[in-house]
């Protein structure tokens, strides 16, 4: 596993940036498995700047979202596929048709099922993900994959922690707001990307970075799983590095 370390954030975004771009140059049509959060916007802003200056094409790229709130519409200023519009896909042209979140508008658990399940094969359909771009929650989890979920896990509806509710709630006017459920990609849906990219800032997330990479492998720490993907990347921040004990991370 490969481990970057930057000076800040911003940097995190161009490292980040410049490992996107070196998978997009390897296929026709790259499939990209993307993230919402903070966590990821440096790097959708180093992106569309390399759009706009410097003509990085996107007609071509597919793009996965790992997740999506259960009970809002894709229109809703809070949902992941509004996030996705807004800080990235209405800024370069990329083909909004291959654009792909889960769609989280009913509350009907069958249909839930459904939907998981088509999502698991439209990525199948177009020959897997080469490349999926991670955050990582203050409790290790990955996407919406909570502490204690499968390390199988494909893509399906999840029950969002405590924690993890309150660290999204800075996003919606109160608590209560923050929706119970969201559809995720599973843990084995992420590893079978080809490669993977998680990012990471801040000391508030370095708990967590720690775990995942100096930790044992264990559902208690999903990002812990990473250790055993072949071509696993992480870019991360000094503040977010601050409690890892090995050496030798590049910088």
């Amino acid at each position: 596993m490969r481990v970057i370390v930057v000076e800040n954030k911003r940097e995190m975004g161009r490292r980040a940036a410049d490992l996107v771009v070196a998978e997009m140059a390897r296929h026709h049509n790259p499939v990209l498995g993307l993230a919402t959060g903070s966590t990821p916007l440096p790097l959708y802003e180093d992106l569309i700047r390399r759009h706009r200056d410097d003509g990085l094409d996107f007609s071509t790229c597919i793009t996965f979202n790992l997740d999506e709130y259960v009970g809002l519409e894709g229109d809703h200023p809070q949902s992941y596929r509004h996030f996705m519009n807004e800080h990235l896909f209405d800024h370069v042209n990329v083909n909004k048709r291959n654009t792909h979140v889960p769609s989280g508008n009913t509350m009907d658990l069958d249909r839930i099922e459904a939907i998981c399940e088509e999502y698991e094969q439209r990525i199948d359909d177009v020959g897997g993900i080469d490349l999926q771009v991670l955050g990582i929650g203050g409790n290790g989890h990955i996407g919406f994959n909570e502490p204690g979920s499968s390390l199988g896990s494909l893509t399906r509806v999840k029950t969002l922690t405590t924690k993890t509710r309150q660290d999204n709630a800075r996003f919606f006017d109160s608590f209560d707001e923050v929706p119970t459920y969201a559809i995720t990609m599973g843990i084995g849906t992420i590893l079978n990307a080809r490669r993977v990219l998680l990012l990471a800032s801040g000391e508030n997330k370095a708990d967590a970075v720690a775990a995942a990479l100096e930790g044992p492998v264990t559902a208690s720490c999903p990002a812990s799983t990473l250790q055993l993907h072949r071509y696993a990347t992480f870019v991360i921040d000094s503040a977010a590095a601050g409690r890892l004990q090995l050496e030798g991370y590049e910088h």
